[in-house]
């Protein structure tokens, strides 16, 4: 299976049980995986380098996934041979007070990366039609009656056109959106919670919170097929990743990656012949 088997861009319905928590690749295929993926991590680092130089686009890269899906070693393997001087970096943890007395699209807007830059948003305001959605926090907001006091469908459809309008503000503003879902199996998740708790280096990482937060597993799944469907578009497309295999989810990811920067298609500034002229002066000046 190759990237675009992975890639919804709201062509069709979407059905997220079509899309496999594993490829089911064979280990022994791994170092040839693996060798891939640093060839990737190579070339993202020369387009990083074009695209910083050129400053005409800017490129979000956003994860989401049930925890233990893998979002913080993706991004730390992944993004590994980026220069960290052209990359901001933001964790979308639970709001702060200061962001909830602003709209839920507010946090994203200041996090937004310079053009020539890449911005990497783990976690985004899709929690905002995930986990509200799932715990129903939109009922406690404190907004006027005309915005909250929606029965459900209709609101979060409401949020979905807003998501789609900002994702193509966005575009027509000269940034690119790569969505991400490490789409985790729900076995393989308890495989990787048993691993947070039996391994000290990795207690810290697991909380019994994540156990509630799993019981509700059906609720989750259906609000992620429900965001995906309604918001991924050619512009803004979804990778719904297999990510039970993290070596593998890694590579799909660095692949993903590629494609967007090579997109962009950044390019060194030219120089003009005066200043060709004046750096030649400055060489001449430094070679006496």
């Amino acid at each position: 299976m190759e990237l675009h088997d992975f890639r919804y861009d709201g062509t069709g319905s979407f059905d997220l049980s079509r899309y496999p928590t594993s490829a089911r690749m064979d280990k022994q295929e791994r170092p040839r995986i693996e060798e891939a993926m640093q060839a990737n991590i190579e070339r993202m680092a020369e387009l990083q380098d074009r695209l910083y130089a050129d400053g005409r686009e800017g490129v979000i890269i956003l994860f989401q996934a049930m925890d233990a899906a893998g979002k913080d070693s993706t991004i730390k393997r992944v993004m590994s041979g980026l220069n960290p001087q052209g990359v901001t970096v933001c964790s979308f943890k639970q709001p702060t007070h200061e962001e909830l007395a602003h709209d839920y699209l507010w946090r994203a807007i200041t996090h937004l990366p310079r053009r020539g830059y890449i911005g990497l948003y783990n976690r985004s305001y899709y929690e905002d039609v995930l986990t509200v959605r799932v715990h129903q926090m939109q009922t406690g907001y404190k907004m006027p009656a005309r915005c909250k006091d929606l029965d459900e469908e209709t609101f979060f459809t409401q949020r979905y056109r807003q998501i789609r309008d900002f994702e193509r503000y966005l575009w027509e503003n000269g940034y690119r959106l790569l969505k991400v879902m490490l789409n985790v199996g729900l076995d393989e998740q308890r495989k990787r919670f048993l691993e947070r708790i039996d391994n000290p280096a990795k207690n810290w990482k697991f909380s019994a919170s994540d156990l509630a937060e799993r019981k509700l597993w059906p609720q989750h799944m259906k609000a992620f097929e429900q965001a995906i469907g309604a918001t991924a578009t050619p512009e803004a497309p979804w990778y719904v990743i297999p990510a039970d295999q993290k070596w593998h989810a890694r590579y799909l990811v660095s692949q993903a990656v590629v494609e967007v920067l090579e997109a962009c298609d950044p390019h060194y500034p030219t120089v003009s012949e005066e200043q060709r002229a004046k750096l030649q002066q400055c060489r001449e000046e430094l070679t006496l």
